[in-house]
């Protein structure tokens, strides 16, 4: 069954990344935030990134397993941002 996920933190959602382990990321584009929801898209358990560690205006994410990075498309100066996960 479809379920339906919203939050006042995520604003214009672009992209959504679902990594091997089931983690489920979504950029927000006006709310520049990368938060990860639950495997059942029914809750937020973390924001992952926001513009004090320099995300503007996400378009895409995406979680390397072989690097352990998220690393992101950003819209507003055409550039990739990446952040190691510890």
């Amino acid at each position: 069954m479809p379920s339906t996920f919203t939050d006042p933190q995520l604003k214009s959602p672009r992209s959504v990344h679902v990594t091997p382990s089931v983690q489920v990321m979504v950029c927000g584009y006006i709310s520049n935030t990368i938060i990860q929801v639950d495997s059942e898209g029914k809750k937020k358990l973390a924001i992952l990134a926001s513009m004090k560690d320099g995300v503007h205006t996400p378009v895409s994410v995406f979680y390397s397993s072989s690097t352990n990075s998220i690393i992101l498309g950003l819209d507003n100066n055409n550039a990739m941002l990446g952040f190691k996960v510890i």
